[in-house]
């Protein structure tokens, strides 16, 4: 007897790329790295990347979570403690080091990058206003590299009509790297017919691993009666993949935790689910989530690619899945010799 034919049919339309980029999957190594070398507990100033499987992986084998420095117990300052992903206030080493604290830096280095374009909009004379989501993580480090009053932060279009700056024609502008793309090019255009003098960053404040995540969604949601994306809802790339799925054809978009977090009623007899991956976001979940869907479907997986990214994807798939090696860390963390 055939399984299958009691099970209606799903087709499943898997983004490529998706899931963990370079600069979370770096993150997590220097965690896992730093528990090998230091032994538990291994410290770490708010969550790695915003990702609940990955926080609690990662707590099982000995790293302890913490809010602010002033968190870690007065008989563990000899411990390590390591920055999140996100980036930090430059108060935030400048506290680990009054308080004679071994720290590791995870900033994403495209993060990194933001904060010296920052730096050197301020350096010329320029006031920086920073197109991002108030009470992010990476805002609020982004924001922390600079004097207070130096930078202003703009959200929305509809911030731009009221801005008051110090100098209209002394202005530059960076920019949170998971924002969506179509969003965050309408504030800009906005921002440059309010200020026609605003400098632009030297290079895309944007991370190309939320640019091509959501520009692989745009192509795979026309005609999709769901699209899944699994991910955080305190994940901003996340989110807003989800935003970009609804707004570029899928009929409903939703954000999926673990297996468990599936809202079944919406699934209802959907023939077409698009699927994707926040940045922070384990491919083991992902994994997870389609098994599920098997319990109940018969489901045909279909890779969403271009023809011509078809041709390079056994090439982009052996990149993705090569772990960084020691050399490669201490490349990152400038401690290569």
């Amino acid at each position: 007897m055939n399984v299958h034919a009691t099970k209606p049919p799903l087709t499943i339309r898997l983004c490529e790329p998706r899931g963990f980029c370079a600069g979370v999957d770096r993150a997590i190594q220097i965690v896992v790295l730093a528990l090998k070398k230091y032994g538990a507990p291994v410290y770490v100033r708010h969550e790695i990347v915003h990702n609940k499987f990955v926080v609690e992986a990662l707590r099982e084998r000995g790293a302890v979570f913490v809010r602010e420095l002033g968190d870690i117990p007065a008989e563990h300052v000899d411990r390590p403690v390591v920055f999140s992903a996100h980036g930090v206030p430059k108060s935030v080493p400048a506290d680990a080091e009054a308080r004679n604290l071994l720290y590791l830096d995870a900033t994403c280095p495209l993060v990194s990058k933001v904060h010296k374009q920052a730096m050197r909009h301020q350096r010329l004379g320029r006031h920086v206003l920073l197109v991002g989501h108030a009470g992010h993580p990476e805002v609020i480090g982004t924001m922390g590299q600079l004097p207070e009053g130096a930078v202003t932060l703009v959200e929305t279009v509809g911030q731009v009509a009221d801005l008051t700056v110090p100098d209209e024609d002394k202005l530059g502008f960076v920019t949170q790297t998971t924002l969506s793309v179509d969003d965050t090019a309408d504030v800009i255009a906005a921002l440059q017919a309010r200020f026609p003098a605003l400098t632009a960053p030297s290079s895309e404040s944007i991370c190309y691993a939320t640019t091509n995540r959501q520009e692989a969604v745009k192509k795979a949601a026309p005609g999709t009666d769901v699209f899944m994306i699994v991910g955080a809802p305190n994940s901003s790339n996340s989110m807003r993949l989800v935003e970009v799925a609804k707004r570029h054809g899928a009929r409903d978009s939703m954000l999926v935790q673990r297996a468990a977090d599936i809202d079944w009623r919406r699934i209802g007899d959907a023939a077409t689910i698009g699927m994707s991956a926040g940045a922070s976001a384990p491919e083991i979940v992902v994994e997870e989530i389609i098994d599920a869907l098997r319990e109940r479907r018969n489901v045909t997986v279909d890779i969403a690619l271009t023809a011509e990214e078809n041709e390079l994807f056994p090439v982009m798939r052996s990149l993705r899945d090569t772990p960084l090696t020691g050399q490669d860390m201490a490349f990152l963390n400038g401690t290569a010799s």
